[in-house]
């Protein structure tokens, strides 16, 4: 065995008869138009992750496509450009919201940063868009969005929006699968508010629905 430095400065071990690894230079961001929307950690690292001279040893290989798939889920907030291209289905959220706000003597309203997220969320390699109550803002009412059992979240996969009630929520790669996991209000887990609770959700692509169900302990 030696010791090698890898290209992003720690120590990696690997036989020596393994082929160097050889990092092409980046292409444009804009040549990776469904990976790269956002401008997040995410989409920024992903062209530097192409790897050449792997024709010896799958684990090189194994290694960069690692890489790339962790570049593709990171979850990453929308800048303003992805924002103008909110799909109909979530601008159409926005609109009501924007109304209600009006609605409360006149008020403004405004897209706060984190509302709009990009994540792969049904183990497609492919950035799907989440829409959070919780960046909505009203100049006339601080609470007008979210309550004691959180804020929604709006999922959308290709055109199928599913919204989520919660307190938080992350995605999670277990085996092959992508996982949803969210944080809710106690009472889903026959608690009180404060008693920590949380669900985990699957996308269905032959049903085209999210499925989830309580565990039951012994």
């Amino acid at each position: 065995m030696g010791v090698a430095r890898s290209p992003f400065g720690a120590q990696s071990l690997f036989p020596n008869s393994l082929p160097p690894i050889r990092l092409k230079q980046p292409r444009p961001l804009g040549e990776y138009p469904d990976a790269t929307e956002g401008k997040g950690k995410g989409s920024a690292m992903l062209s530097w992750f192409f790897v050449s001279g792997c024709k010896r040893g799958n684990w090189t290989f194994s290694w960069a496509k690692a890489l790339v798939i962790s570049a593709l889920t990171v979850s990453t907030p929308a800048w303003s450009q992805d924002l103008t291209r909110l799909p109909p289905a979530l601008q159409r959220i926005v609109d009501e919201a924007k109304n209600a706000c009006a609605e409360v003597n006149n008020g403004e309203f405004a897209l706060e940063w984190g509302s709009v997220q990009r994540t792969d969320l049904n183990g497609d390699l492919r950035r799907d868009w989440v829409l959070n109550d919780f960046g909505f803002a009203c100049s006339s009412a601080a609470s007008l969005y979210c309550g004691t059992g959180g804020c929604m979240s709006h999922f959308l996969i290709e055109d199928h929006v599913a919204t989520l009630l919660n307190q938080g929520w992350e995605m999670a790669t277990i085996g092959p699968s992508r996982v949803l996991v969210a944080e809710v209000h106690g009472s889903q887990c026959d608690g009180i508010g404060p008693t920590q609770c949380f669900v985990a959700s699957v996308w269905d692509p032959e049903e085209k629905t999210w499925r989830s169900a309580n565990a039951e302990w012994e």
